[in-house]
């Protein structure tokens, strides 16, 4: 994420750790080449266009904390790690509730030319009510309505990507004097129940993707529905290895019943890895990562998402479902089923804070590269997930960390690459030739073009 503090909140205080740098250029540029260097597939990078305010009314955690606070706009240093790099995919996070499809559409496609077919977004429709106040809203949209919002602005953004420019409209022919082919280049209209687009060209010429890579990481059925209809690549998680098996099995299943292959989504669960080369020496790294973390900032975190500020119980004061309900009874009808804010019996402040004592609610691996590589090779087996969203603990470190004593053990058992493929990071995900969304995908029925030529 573009700024200090993203998934363990406090670890950016360890004297290794760099984040602070995080708007400096040379923060970007040697992470993406040590990336690289580690063939990873791409950098994600998260995004909020809010502040997380809930806890105790205020900002006072968040801010002391840096709980993804501040947060600079995750675009503009996609060119500058391209620029350093020639393999390494991008993942860009852009909250589509507060965009239009028309520009957005050309800001993506821009990325993709500058990046030689490199990008990825990241959809999401937004959960904090503070991002919906900043844009002149009273509050965020309802849970399924920023889901419904997301299908109409993906049609006029597949329309304008997939079906003004031909292939082969661009013609940059110096000798008779023409660039582009008008006859290729068509209007594109779209009025749908939220947006409009009114008989415009798209601005820019098919990049090499046209459409970027779709990810998504919707946590409700809704959201899985979602996500079968438009992601290629879906971000997940779970408690436990059985949890996680059903999510990739629910996924794979909506996407067939939306009329696509199984294997047409890649699903990655997040991954927190703590490594060394004894396992003495790993857990004496975790508890010296650990005198940094703060559970009050993860807790900052955790409870904007629900809306509820924890603050208003006692710490060993009992959260109860009578309770919410009294203080918060539209909040938590308007959340969803994802995050409905709801909470164990028994729960209480006090033990959701000892529930994070990395800084976060996801716990980290922490062993030797045989033991990480056991547990990431079981997870794959029992759970048919395809990859890893590697979070950061203290960087560049935890990074440095993994390419250098795990991935040496994966590559040994024939579970990681050793070499990048050429192409696309579409192709490179899903194979050579496959630079453009799939025909069965419901973004590539906007070829209205394509239809007329057949």
């Amino acid at each position: 994420m573009n700024c200090v503090g993203h998934i363990h909140h406090g670890l950016w205080k360890h004297p290794r750790d760099n984040s602070v740098d995080y708007h400096k250029p040379a923060y970007w540029t040697e992470l993406a080449q040590l990336l690289e260097r580690g063939l990873f597939d791409a950098v994600f990078l998260a995004d909020i266009v809010g502040v997380y305010d809930v806890l105790g009314g205020g900002i006072e955690v968040t801010a002391r904390e840096a709980v993804q606070l501040p947060v600079n706009d995750p675009t503009y240093v996609v060119p500058i790690m391209a620029q350093a790099t020639r393999h390494l995919g991008f993942g860009v996070t852009a909250n589509l509730t507060y965009e239009h499809p028309y520009l957005f559409a050309r800001r993506m496609a821009t990325l993709d030319h500058l990046t030689s077919g490199r990008v990825g977004w990241n959809i999401v429709t937004g959960y904090l009510d503070s991002a919906a106040r900043a844009v002149g809203l009273k509050q965020q949209f309802d849970h399924d309505d920023r889901y419904d919002r997301g299908d109409d602005f993906l049609d006029a953004f597949y329309k304008l990507l997939e079906g003004s420019w031909e292939d082969g409209a661009v013609l940059a022919d110096r000798e008779r004097g023409v660039y582009a082919d008008p006859a290729r280049i068509h209007r594109v209209w779209h009025e749908g129940p939220y947006y409009k687009v009114d008989g415009v060209y798209n601005l820019t010429a098919p990049s090499p993707q046209r459409t970027p890579v779709l990810f998504q990481a919707g946590a409700s059925q809704r959201g899985n529905r979602f996500a079968a209809r438009h992601a290629e690549c879906v971000f997940t998680g779970a408690p436990d290895r059985a949890g996680l098996a059903r999510i990739v099995a629910n996924i794979r299943a909506l996407a067939v019943e939306a009329g696509r292959r199984a294997d047409d989504v890649k699903v990655f669960s997040s991954l927190s890895v703590i490594v060394d080369r004894s396992a003495a020496a790993a857990r004496d790294k975790y508890e010296d990562y650990r005198r940094y973390a703060s559970a009050e900032g993860a807790l900052a975190h955790m409870v904007s998402g629900t809306g509820v500020d924890l603050e208003r119980f006692g710490l060993d004061e009992e959260i109860t479902d009578a309770k919410l309900e009294a203080l918060y009874p539209d909040r938590l009808r308007r959340v969803g089923e994802a995050r409905a804010g709801r909470f164990p019996p028994g729960t209480t402040r006090r033990q959701l804070l000892a529930a994070r004592p990395f800084g976060s609610q996801q716990q980290p691996l922490v062993g030797t590269p045989s033991q990480v590589a056991d547990e990431i090779a079981r997870l794959v087996e029992e759970t048919g997930v395809d990859g890893f969203n590697l979070t950061r603990t203290v960087a560049p470190e935890s990074y440095r960390d993994f390419i250098e004593l795990v991935i040496p053990e994966l590559q040994q058992r024939g579970l990681y690459k050793t070499a990048y493929e050429e192409g696309t990071l579409r192709e490179k995900l899903f194979g050579a030739g496959q630079a453009h969304l799939p025909a069965r995908h419901h973004g590539a029925s906007h070829r209205s073009w394509q239809r007329s030529a057949a």
